[in-house]
């Protein structure tokens, strides 16, 4: 008996420069197996994409402008997405960070040999179900972890119905709001559904300094530093706003400082 025929598939090829899309989109057409092939230039045009036509497999650039790959896995949501190949220059040593993940990537430049390696994995995982459950699972993991050296750089936060998009250093502090976070972004507070341990470790250290259990502060935002009582401070910031810094803390923003409080 011969195997039932492959299920055809549409495809999203997401990048900011047209040679690197046209490079996938030449390889997928010679593909019987695709259906159809979706284009985005930018990570807003991929989150529209992903969410008015459904693709079954994404080719994802890891660096974009404005909204790059793990933006648009965190705006879409990780539940959400379909399988994903991150398409990246990252070095080989950056790279390990998504294979330890097992994550299916594409490293430019690649090969053709390397391409139909890569689809081959997908296939082997097309069997009904478990294509949406490997890649919600890959997915999660890897919107969970930031690569070395990749530090956020945009929130994507939704509320009634609306998606804003708020550069990381105009945050002037985050405080824990139960097992979310409020940011505080010139003197509004914006609900993002994140814990303030799963934010802190994809902060760049050299603007976020953790001053509580339930605060972390813009260390450009502080204007001075108020003593309370037994080395505890408060932090004054440009807003207006204050935030606790507690002697467990204050231990980590005096060497960030450089100078004792």
């Amino acid at each position: 008996m011969s195997p039932p025929p492959l299920e055809r598939i549409r495809v999203l090829v997401v990048d900011d420069e047209a040679p690197a899309r046209q490079r996938l989109v030449d390889l997928l057409r010679k593909d019987a197996q695709v259906a159809g092939i979706i284009e985005a230039e930018n990570g807003m045009a991929a989150m529209d994409a992903i969410q008015q036509q459904h693709p079954e497999l994404v080719f994802l650039d890891v660096q974009m402008p404005e909204l790059d790959g793990l933006g648009v896995i965190d705006a879409v949501g990780a539940e959400q997405m379909p399988l994903t190949v991150f398409v990246t220059a990252y070095d080989q040593h950056a790279i390990r960070a998504f294979e330890s993940n097992a994550l299916d990537y594409l490293l430019k430049p690649f090969s053709d040999e390397r391409y139909e390696a890569t689809m081959a994995r997908f296939r082997a995982r097309m069997d009904g179900s478990s294509i949406r459950e490997f890649g919600q699972h890959v997915l999660r993991m890897v919107s969970a972890a930031v690569p070395p050296n990749h530090w956020l750089d945009r929130l994507v936060v939704k509320s009634g119905g609306t998606t804003r998009f708020v550069r990381v250093l105009d945050i002037d502090w985050i405080e824990a709001a139960g097992v979310y976070v409020n940011l505080h972004v010139a003197g509004k507070e914006l609900l993002y559904r994140a814990s303030l341990n799963e934010l802190a470790g994809k902060l760049d250290p050299l603007h976020f300094v953790r001053v509580h259990r339930s605060a972390i502060v813009n260390i450009d935002s502080i204007i001075q530093l108020e003593p309370i009582s037994h080395g505890e401070f408060e932090a004054v910031l440009k807003n207006g706003s204050r935030a606790r810094v507690s002697r467990t803390y204050g231990v980590q923003l005096e060497k960030r400082l450089g100078h004792a409080l």
